[in-house]
């Protein structure tokens, strides 16, 4: 059993400084971006082929709907206090996206070794985002399917030594064995759990089996360099993966944010917040009531789930017109 070692909790002159926001985003529409995705999926070993997780190479993980150009848009409506904006892509940029100095375009051959790429796994990329060159101590990490929804308060998400997270509205997860069959965002609880179970020295440790909240992650450098030198077996188990797989690891949007809390350097916080999967038969109702209550809602994700989705679905097109809806003026970012 290994020993968990506590951080101490200080105040740090860094969070006087802006926070910055670090942006995943892929365009799947790419014909050159997708020949690649297409040839390694055909180069997967027969055993990666079994590990790969449920809707781990699906259209809707890595398609462009402009989320993206309208995550911007609420962040610099809600949060026009924000740091720098880092872009973290594979080799692709936005058409629309204005070159700015509070904007970075971070390439994956910038930030992963050579020998892990390419790789289509976005909590593979997550590992390493705390390692962008510059990023601030506090920081949010956003895939682009998020938003920021109401006015952000800074002291609403982070607070001296530490940063609030929350609880999903999605179902428990059972306390039980991996399965292939779960979702890799279900399994990377469990695995969470096991680790932290395996520690000494947490004798009031309590295993929660929920999800974490599918919005904005504020985290801090500190936490992710100190747990990469503390777990560093689970980092290389997700840094491995070419797709998602539902035996490994979620290192930022499970692991962190459960080790923090366990070692005092989280505290959970309730949210205003929406989850969409677009494509439900309920989702048109869903993104009609987020309309009428923008504004009042803290953060929302619309999950694009149209796996079957052509280019002019109207499924498609009714997520634009709702952004649209809700934020219609354009950003500093766009061109």
């Amino acid at each position: 059993m290994a020993t968990l070692s506590y951080l101490p909790m200080h105040h740090d002159p860094a969070d006087a400084a802006p926070i910055d926001i670090v942006y995943l985003w892929v365009d799947g529409n790419d014909p050159v971006w997708r020949a690649k995705r297409q040839r390694a999926a055909a180069a997967l070993s027969a055993r990666e082929h079994g590990a790969m997780a449920r809707y781990g190479n699906v259209e809707g993980r890595f398609r462009d709907n402009d989320e993206l150009r309208y995550s911007l848009r609420a962040l610099e409506r809600f949060f026009p206090g924000h740091g720098h904006v880092y872009l973290v892509t594979d080799g692709q940029t936005p058409a629309w996206l204005r070159p700015s100095d509070r904007l970075t375009i971070v390439d994956h051959r910038e930030l992963l070794p050579a020998a892990a790429l390419p790789t289509f796994d976005s909590g593979h990329i997550e590992s390493y985002v705390h390692r962008i060159p510059g990023l601030s101590e506090r920081y949010f990490y956003c895939n682009d399917d998020v938003f920021f929804g109401a006015p952000l308060r800074v002291e609403d998400w982070f607070y001296p030594g530490g940063a609030f997270v929350a609880w999903s509205d999605d179902a428990p997860v059972s306390d039980e064995n991996l399965r292939p069959d779960a979702t890799a965002l279900e399994n990377a609880c469990r695995l969470s759990q096991q680790w932290l179970r395996a520690q000494t020295g947490l004798p009031a440790y309590q295993p929660v089996f929920r999800t974490f909240a599918h919005g904005p992650r504020p985290l801090r450098k500190s936490l992710l360099q100190a747990l990469e030198v503390q777990a560093p077996e689970m980092f290389a188990s997700v840094r491995s993966t070419v797709f998602r797989s539902w035996d490994r690891p979620a290192i930022v949007s499970d692991f962190v944010l459960r080790w923090a809390l366990a070692q005092g350097r989280a505290r959970l916080r309730d949210y205003v917040q929406l989850y969409v999967s677009t494509g439900e038969a309920h989702s048109t109702a869903a993104l009609d009531r987020l309309v009428s209550a923008q504004g009042q809602v803290d953060f929302f994700c619309l999950n694009d789930t149209t796996d079957d989705a052509q280019h002019h679905d109207p499924r498609l097109a009714r997520v634009r017109e709702a952004l649209q809806q809700m934020f219609p003026e354009a950003s500093r970012f766009e061109r």
